[in-house]
């Protein structure tokens, strides 16, 4: 039961508002000045503190202070005749937590009491009475044919709903989310396997998402006709529920719109991401820029990337676009770097367009299977979520944001290459020395996988994958929370890969990403 100090020295004229938060099963003390409600705070913890403002001896402010230091958890709510500006202003300078007017109604009163006493309980009831409603739904909705926009309202509201979910960890609906998201993720599989190679051909149903390959079209092409400075900022592998965390913060700064694409596959950096500069799918890359092929295999991933300045400037050739200035590109890879850009990006504000590469998330992710620490402090989804938060109230990223938001005419894009989902089964992969060594996708001769675990691509050119030379050159995808583990030593590499963050395969995490367009209010 909780339990209520009302401080008041016209105690006695408030006695029927007490008697009906009793009758609604409140426990009320009373106190008719400050030091006595001090004195009671000090011997009794109270949920709720009713403080009037202006009493005899002690002022309410004063009281609030001295309760505050007692236990600062405990909220206090300020209930005065004055209306004087200055007074809330002060009130609230000293941490009341909120504030009543004189004369207050029964109404105002429990509304007080609910929204600190009751409002967590209320949550959690609505939310489970939502979660079980949505669930039957959208149990309904995957027994339906779907469409692309269908996948994505659907990865919103789980998104959505995951993350209420944090904030109300004792509902116990984890695991039947986990089971949802399991569920989900199988049927879109089904529908990439279906769907995928209808839209890489110059037919494209009209239903489909835009791809990687467009998002510069769509997004960043047009802001440059105005020839306001504008920012172009790819984020390596954040997932929908990563930028979520991010945009938390940013909200207050800047006017958020955000739109969403599908990535190409596989879902890894070579392929995705070089895809978003050049505006082009990989095989057309290696077909008209040669001297920027993309072949993996023998290849360190990194080196694969080295060249999107070049393929930028080339897609701003093909589409005509005249910079006032050179472009700029930066890549940061570590802090100390991103802190040096910090500290230098309002001078970038004079450019045309400057293109920045963020590895820090993708790092995150790599980093938590390589450092037991790491997955310790992230052990699930809701704490990666978390660590990503964490970070990025402290990242170089953020605070290029702030800088940036006092620039009245500026223009910032926001996207990422590709997600990643937590791999939590094995499967088996047959390959020879030369096949690619990602978890999620294989690209060699002959290799071979489950069907059930894996696309399986005989033809890669036609999916756009490029695979150098060689006719039984084949792909293997990775679908759901599947990765791939060698015959020889089994066991040792299930075990040392399970539950790690991994990307390049087929999953909503993977593929459904955001493309957010932000200006400063």
């Amino acid at each position: 039961m909780n339990t209520i100090l009302w401080v008041d020295d016209e105690i006695d004229i408030l006695k029927p508002h007490i008697i009906l938060l009793q009758q609604r099963g409140y426990n009320v003390d009373t106190a008719t000045n400050g030091e006595d409600a001090i004195e009671m705070a000090g011997k009794k913890r109270y949920d709720l503190v009713f403080l009037d403002e202006s009493m005899v001896g002690m002022s309410g402010l004063d009281t609030l202070s001295v309760l505050k230091d007692i236990d600062h958890s405990t909220p206090v709510v300020m209930v005065t005749k004055n209306e004087q500006e200055s007074l809330m202003e002060e009130a609230i300078g000293r941490k009341i937590d909120d504030y009543l007017t004189k004369p207050v109604n029964p109404t105002q009163i429990l509304a007080a009491c609910k929204k600190f006493l009751e409002s967590q309980r209320i949550a959690e009831e609505k939310i489970t009475q939502t979660f079980h409603q949505d669930y039957s739904n959208l149990t309904r909705k995957l027994m339906d044919r779907m469409e692309w926009s269908d996948w994505l309202d659907v990865y919103l509201k789980l998104v959505q709903r995951s993350i209420e979910l944090d904030k109300h960890p004792d509902v116990g609906l984890e695991q039947s989310l986990r089971g949802q998201w399991k569920e989900c993720n199988a049927e879109f599989s089904k529908f990439i396997e279906d769907e995928y190679p209808d839209w890489l051909t110059d037919k494209r149903t009209e239903g489909g998402p835009l791809l990687s390959p467009h998002v510069a079209d769509q997004f960043l092409i047009p802001k440059l006709a105005n020839g306001r400075p504008t920012f172009f900022i790819v984020v390596d592998c954040m997932r929908m529920d990563q930028w979520m965390m991010m945009e938390e913060f940013i909200r207050p700064m800047f006017n958020v719109h955000r739109d969403y694409y599908c990535s190409i596959l596989p879902t890894a950096t070579p392929y995705a991401r070089n895809s978003i500069f050049a505006g082009l799918y990989p095989t057309e890359i290696n077909k008209h820029y040669p001297q920027y092929t993309i072949d993996e295999r023998g290849t360190d991933e990194h080196t694969l990337n080295r060249h999107e300045k070049e393929l930028l400037q080339l897609l701003l050739q093909r589409r005509r676009v005249q910079l006032k200035n050179e472009l700029t590109y930066i890549k940061i890879i570590d802090t100390d770097f991103g802190k040096r850009i910090e500290a230098d990006i309002l001078r970038h504000a004079k450019n045309h367009l400057t293109a920045i590469v963020i590895n820090a998330v993708d790092m995150i992710a790599h980093s938590r299977s390589d450092y037991p620490i790491l997955k310790e402090i992230a052990p699930d989804e809701s704490a990666y979520r978390s660590l990503t938060r964490s970070w990025f109230q402290h990242s170089s990223f953020y605070g290029i944001l702030r800088a940036l938001s006092t620039v009245k005419d500026v223009q910032i894009v926001i996207t990422t290459d590709h997600g990643s989902v937590r791999c939590m089964r094995g499967s088996k992969v047959i390959g020879d020395r030369e096949t690619t060594t990602n978890l999620r996708y294989k690209i060699g001769r002959n290799v071979q996988a489950e069907s059930r675990d894996a696309m399986i691509i005989r033809d890669p050119q036609s999916m756009r994958i490029p695979t150098g030379s060689g006719s039984s050159t084949s792909v293997v995808i990775a679908k759901e929370d599947h990765y791939f583990v060698y015959p020889t030593d089994y066991n040792r590499y299930l075990a040392k890969y399970k539950d790690s963050f991994q990307h390049g395969g087929i999953s909503l995490e993977e593929m459904v990403l955001p493309v957010v367009t932000l200006e400063p209010r």
